[in-house]
């Protein structure tokens, strides 16, 4: 072992770090993958320590950007030490950690650091830090750097090492006011390189408009059961149409130039990944093949075409592995190991094997050029999932993969005029990425005026990107006007869950109905345990739907997982998921979730000392939507319900569409007002994740602020884009008792270990409002369970009227403004009107809308009658399906008794 560390590039450098760490606070070190410095340079430092007598102080901090490389290079560096995790190193990620009381070098994510800077904001003890891989540029990583820079002149004995595997290392010593630079030069073997002229000019095979299976545009998505139209050319052939355009083939045959001309650059290729796979295991010499996926979904669809192959899915020819960020430890370990003698490893990866691991039997590689990653359209406040070319160094990185201990090939899926419109780096995530959790971290960290923060940045993100953020954290409560921290935004700080999740598990522990948001939420954190196989999607969906007998993913979720844990009590979790399409993994992560969870929760003392997270109110499915509902506002969409179908509207993007796996895409109709959805993401529509129906009561008592309108009965909610039109004495009913609610949840708050027991009074009030709810909403025109097909409200008999009543009426002289302002976001066309003259000489309007008609009184000219007729409808629609008084008398002595004995 000695000498295969004494081998390693690093090793020659080792006095030159060494003397440049003691002699500078801050150093970047920059060294080609594979050269060493991950698993070596902590090495040196400890050991440095040790023999200068300072060993027993020594505690280094190295992060990883991902917990696979936290665990695996802490696996590593213990065997070259010939020590167990947990004596002289250890690691700490996410539900997992090994270390001991002579922990001197502990590995942890960038996450776990910067939690630990929330109650230690000097790292009393630390004396080393090292940030690896920094020019992944994640925004954690470059949150931390601005922390770190910070802290530099508190703890000028404190030493912070920067360690990159590119060349963009300048940028990080200018940053550090020109800290030094270390360059570790690598080694690797020569890597014969071939592009996709390259590929089918060799091989003969020919591409076709039919044999490029996997086409980014439909996403497998669906607009509620049908397929999302394609409107414009690809995000990615716009971006290469340039470099296509200006390409020269002519040095290759006709047949090769003919299939370029068919390439399609939104897929990957399965059909020519399969055919290059089976020649390299048929024809070329042993050694691994790494396989670089856009994400994990493409991973999955080509390992199942993979697994049905005569070739490829021959376990006793092939081992066929998996490698992403969120894989099991024990799945981690698999793709390290040799295989038997006789069988070809294929490794199915994300990014993640570009730098972050090291998997060094690999001589072949494949690179589809894509990696999927998340941007931000900040004028339209919406986060885009897009596959996007990879940059020219991702491009090298993924080709230096081939030649680590032989002489490699590299297959790359793209015409080499496409590699040369690469851009040379990543966009940095802090610029292309929400930033709500990193604004509330800025917060809770105290570090003052979160713009003025993010401007210290690398690379600062736009002001636009940083207002939004502000403004979801107030919408949310998170923060006041004055941008400082509320209560709830310090209890949020303490949660390792984005601020939506972390009000669901706050209110969830208020309200006694802990258990089923604990799933939920843990649901939302890991990786869809709902499984679609390529070749099954229909059974997936069918075994899905099981689950969801009330328009909610995340129900769905909760009955999924709570059959899994009754099916493990009999040890039959394995087969249980298998019947219905689960992750096993992802069912295991949301059980360690769960109860990581309670525990924080636990420390805060919201949840009630005497209650398990088993109690009655766990099983009230109209109060679980609600909280769902707290913690998603503003994230509602509208739901429209036409004849045969429904359609779906947000306040930024008007009409959006469902992800094909949610148990709402499956329905012709949804009988809500509305959605409350965790997520939406552009891909060239925008599509809805992970949705739950919600009723008028649930968003109007556990959304956001409700402000009154411009006439009596009328609520309104963001500014206007939710609306509610009821009887006054209802607007009041509703207002008192989500003030209560809303004191209640703040006096708890302020006071975790406060008793609510004796709020029953307001609680039967909330839930029978719930409960009482008609699904298809009170108090929004359109969506009334039995809607007349004629109405008409005067009768011609009436006694004619010489003054409209519009001047005291609903609505007053803006009655037709106010009608059409109501029906059209409602989603139906603008009303129109008929206007007759009577044989009296005056007018009598109706007015049309959704194929009802209603009639005005008889008024003294035509603009009065049609207004007059506005005003009637307007009547009409918040008087239908509305509690009566009796409803409402019963709900005001319940508040009353609330109120007196409470204060």
């Amino acid at each position: 072992m000695l000498e295969f560390r004494r081998s390693l590039p690093a090793y020659k450098e080792r006095d030159a770090l060494l003397t440049a760490i003691s002699q500078n606070q801050v150093i970047i070190i920059s060294g080609q993958t594979g050269c060493g410095k991950t698993t070596q340079i902590p090495q040196y430092i400890l050991e440095s320590e040790i023999d200068s007598g300072n060993g027993a102080l020594c505690n280094i901090i190295c992060t990883q950007p991902r917990r696979i490389s936290a665990i695996s290079v802490s696996e590593r560096v213990a065997s070259e030490r010939g020590e167990k995790l947990g004596e002289s190193v250890g690691y700490k990620v996410r539900l997992e950690g090994v270390k001991g009381k002579d922990t001197h070098l502990l590995f942890c994510t960038t996450g776990i650091l910067l939690r630990r800077l929330l109650v230690d904001r000097n790292l009393k003890g630390v004396t080393h830090v090292i940030v690896d891989e920094i020019h992944e540029r994640g925004m954690n990583e470059d949150f931390l750097l601005i922390v770190l820079k910070d802290l530099l002149p508190r703890r000028t004995e404190l030493k912070l090492i920067l360690m990159s595997a590119t060349l963009d290392a300048e940028l990080f010593s200018s940053y550090f006011g020109g800290a030094p630079i270390v360059r570790i030069p690598g080694f690797t073997y020569p890597v014969q390189t071939y592009f996709l002229e390259d590929i089918l000019e060799m091989s003969g095979y020919k591409l076709t408009p039919y044999n490029q299976i996997d086409d980014y545009g439909q996403e497998k998505m669906w607009k509620m059961g049908k397929q999302a139209p394609r409107k414009r050319k690809s995000q990615i052939a716009s971006a290469v149409e340039d470099a296509l355009g200006a390409a020269d083939f002519e040095d290759y045959s006709p047949q090769t130039r003919e299939s370029l001309s068919c390439w399609n650059p939104d897929c990957i290729g399965f059909n020519l990944i399969e055919y290059i796979l089976c020649h390299i295991c048929e024809n070329e010499r042993p050694g691994a093949v790494l396989v670089f996926m856009t994400g994990w979904d493409d991973i999955s669809s080509l390992k199942d075409k993979l697994q049905t192959h005569p070739v490829l899915g021959d376990p006793t020819r092939v081992l066929l592995l998996a490698c992403h960020g969120s894989m099991a430890t024990s799945e981690q370990r698999l793709i390290f190991d040799e295989p038997a003698d006789g069988v070809r490893k294929i490794v199915l990866a994300t990014n993640i094997a570009e730098t972050s691991i090291t998997i060094n039997d690999v001589v072949f590689v494949l690179d589809c050029g894509k990696a999927k990653e998340t941007s931000y359209d900040a004028l339209n406040n919406t986060p885009c999932l897009l596959p996007s070319w990879i940059s020219k160094v991702s491009a090298q990185q993924r080709r230096g993969r081939a030649g680590r201990v032989q002489p490699g090939e590299c297959y790359h899926l793209y015409p080499r005029c496409v590699y040369d419109a690469f851009a040379e780096y990543q966009l940095p995530e802090i610029l292309r990425t929400p930033l709500q959790s990193l604004c509330l971290q800025i917060k809770s960290l105290k570090l003052g005026s979160i713009s003025e923060f993010l401007s210290r940045a690398l690379q600062s993100p736009e002001l636009l990107a940083v207002q939004n953020a502000i403004d979801y954290l107030k919408i949310i409560g998170a923060l006041d006007e004055n941008e400082n921290l509320t209560l709830l935004g310090r209890y949020l700080s303490m949660l390792p869950v984005e601020p939506k999740l972390g009000k669901m598990l706050i209110l969830g522990a208020i309200l006694n109905c802990l258990d089923p948001i604990l799933t939920i939420v843990a649901g939302l954190s890991v990786r869809d345990p709902f499984l679609t196989p390529f070749d099954k999607k229909d059974l997936a969906e069918a075994a899905k739907s099981q689950f969801s007998r009330d328009y909610s993913d995340h129900l769905a979720l909760v009955r999924a997982y709570e059959g899994w844990k009754d099916a493990e009590i009999n040890f039959g979790g394995y087969d249980y998921c298998w019947k219905n399409f689960l992750s096993v993994q992802s069912m295991k992560a949301i059980d360690a979730l769960r109860k990581d969870f309670f525990s924080l929760l636990r420390d805060t003392g919201l949840p009630d000392g005497h209650t398990s997270t088993s109690t009655a109110w766990n099983r009230d499915e109209h109060l679980i939507r609600a909280i769902i509902c707290y913690g998603l506002y503003p994230g509602i969409c509208s739901v429209v319900n036409n004849e045969k179908s429904s359609s779906l509207k947000t306040m930024e993007d008007g009409q959006v569409l469902l992800y094909s796996n949610s148990v709402n895409a499956r329905e012709s109709q949804i009988p809500y007002p509305w959605l409350a959805f965790n997520e939406k993401i552009k891909v060239k529509s925008v599509f809805l994740r992970d949705s739950t129906a919600v009723s008028d009561s649930m968003v109007l008592l556990f959304g956001g602020s409700i402000v009154r309108g411009d006439m009596d009965g009328h609520l309104k909610m963001l500014g206007g884009y939710l609306e509610f039109f009821m009887n006054l004495s209802v607007v009041e009913m509703y207002e008192t008792i989500k003030r209560l609610l809303d004191e209640l949840i703040q006096d708890k708050l302020a006071n975790p270990r406060m008793d609510i027991k004796g709020h029953h009074e307001l609680f039967s009030a909330v839930r029978l409002l719930l409960a009482e709810d008609k699904s298809y909403g009170r108090f929004i025109f359109g969506r009334q369970a039995l809607i007349p097909a004629k109405v008409s409200v005067a009768s011609t008999t009436q006694p004619n009227l010489a003054t409209s009543r519009t001047e005291s009426g609903p609505g007053g002289d803006n009655s037709k403004s106010q009608l059409q302002t109501l029906v059209t976001r409602a989603g139906y066309a603008a009303p129109t009107y008929k206007t007759k003259q009577l044989r009296n000489g005056q007018f009598r309007a109706t007015v049309e809308f959704n194929g009802m008609q209603i009639m005005g009184q008889a008024c003294n000219n035509k603009k009065s009658a049609e207004k007059d007729a506005a005003a009637e409808a307007l009547q009409w629609l918040m008087g239908g399906n509305q509690p009566g008084q009796g409803y409402i008398n019963q709900m005001s002595m319940l508040l009353k008794k609330s109120k007196k004995d409470h204060h």
